[in-house]
């Protein structure tokens, strides 16, 4: 291996990702965060880990920490529903076939707590995470390395230096100065229904079971659940010896990052159609505009979102495409070149295979198997086509979801019902089979 220095900026899901894989490999790496400790700010909702995402973790994380994950994430459900705001049954896609084995990436989903998945990808890189470090600028020596400049005075030089460090990123706006941000004319407000015995007593088993997205007539809800597959206790007694061959404490690990359970719901609609001034509204008065939205819908979905907590209301941005840019010993991975609306948790998934994709190439370097610009160069052109062709995905399926046509509305209701009535046509537009399952059971509460 050729010595070799990697500086990261910015300790978020794909800048974390990185360092792991980057550390597992005997990579020398650093990384930078702004944020003054770990815990420093609250880590919000669940995030879907789809197969792509879930592969770069499981190629990043040591073993260990790979079934700590699998383990303390919730299972995502057989399949998607498709329903209209009466909660009637349209089409149901992916619930045929065996059920999916956790502990494979290419074939399951994982809700994972953000909470505990920070702690994971955190575990182990004490030190080699520098927190209170706010980036500044970068500079490219003439010997060939990178040095990043840090608002308390201090510097870090690396041989590469990667910006991991968001949609608001330094490093992009010193890198490719030409990049744009978009606004999309759709708001999202999203909440948590905390599972108790009082919530499992009235809520319908079709939102436990599985994701579900609302077609109405206006407007777009998602549901999905997180509830662990394995109480924290039991994973830290099951997987403390590997941890603690890794140096690391079980159960501050695993016990002392528990989140509790719940289901998540985030209604999308069009900009125009909300008050002024309602992204910056917190606590009832979100729950009131929402509430008035959705008072001719199924009274459990009216219920779901009244007693809900944790509310936040949020414009839509994303990055425009950006043209190649010359490749240096600098790039970025992650929100921080192609941020997207957080429909269907494709940015974090696309953070994480940018970083396994990084990882490799500067494997590939440090093993002296490629140069190290024209690696970067080429990790550049692959992750812009899959970036951004992510962003298009993400860009439209909000615009979708958010659109105030009355007739596009109608005729994607009607495919969907036209899908799950007729089996060849679901499987020759959707990709999907699926059982004939009684609809009206799935609405039968549990508990």
């Amino acid at each position: 291996m050729k010595p070799l220095h990697v500086v990261v900026i910015g300790g978020g899901i794909g800048g974390l990702c990185l360092a792991q894989g980057l550390k597992q490999a005997g990579v020398s790496v650093a990384v930078y965060e702004r944020d003054r400790t770990p815990d420093s700010r609250t880590q919000g909702y669940r995030i879907n880990v789809n197969s792509t995402g879930a592969v770069a973790l499981h190629d990043c994380l040591p073993p260990a920490l790979w079934r700590v994950l699998v383990a303390t994430a919730g299972d995502a459900g057989r399949g998607i529903g498709f329903l209209d705001e009466k909660m009637r049954e349209l089409v149901l896609l992916g619930n045929d076939g065996p059920a999916a084995d956790p502990d494979d990436p290419l074939n399951t989903e994982h809700a994972v707590s953000r909470i505990t998945l920070r702690k994971i990808l955190l575990a182990g890189l004490a030190d080699l995470v520098h927190f209170d470090k706010e980036f500044l600028r970068y500079k490219e020596n003439s010997d060939g390395t990178v040095t990043a400049y840090f608002a308390d005075g201090s510097r870090a030089t690396g041989d590469v230096l990667i910006g991991a460090d968001g949609t608001r990123s330094r490093v992009r706006e010193q890198l490719v100065p030409r990049a744009t941000t978009t606004q999309i004319p759709a708001i999202g407000v999203a909440g948590k229904l905390m599972l108790t015995p009082e919530t499992l007593a009235w809520l319908p088993e079709i939102l436990l079971a599985r994701k579900n997205v609302f077609w109405p007539k206006r407007d777009f809800l998602f549901t999905a659940v997180f509830r662990r597959r394995e109480d924290p206790a039991q994973v830290a007694e099951r997987l403390g010896d590997q941890l603690l061959a890794l140096g690391l404490d079980p159960r501050e690990l695993v016990e002392d990052s528990r989140d509790n359970d719940y289901i998540l719901w985030a209604l999308i609609g069009s900009s125009d159609t909300f008050p002024a001034g309602f992204t910056e509204l917190t606590g009832p008065p979100i729950l009131d505009v929402v509430g008035d939205r959705i008072r001719d819908w199924h009274p459990s979905l009216r219920r779901l979102v009244k007693d809900a907590d944790q509310l936040r209301a949020v414009g839509f941005t994303a990055a425009a495409p950006v043209e190649a840019w010359p490749s240096r010993r600098v790039t970025v991975l992650g929100d921080a070149i192609h941020h997207m609306p957080p429909v269907g948790g494709l940015g974090g998934n696309t953070a994480l295979w940018d970083a396994n994709l990084l990882r490799r190439t500067l494997i590939s370097v440090a093993a002296g198997e490629k140069e190290l610009v024209a690696g970067i160069g080429a990790y550049e052109a692959a992750m812009r086509e899959h970036g951004f062709a992510t962003v298009r995905d993400a860009v439209r399926n909000t615009e979708q979801a958010a659109t105030r046509n009355a007739l596009s509305r109608l005729r994607t209701r009607l495919f969907f019902k036209a899908c799950g009535a007729i089996p060849p046509l679901r499987r020759a537009a959707l990709g999907y089979d699926q059982p004939v399952v009684d609809a009206e059971e799935r609405l039968t509460p549990v508990g």
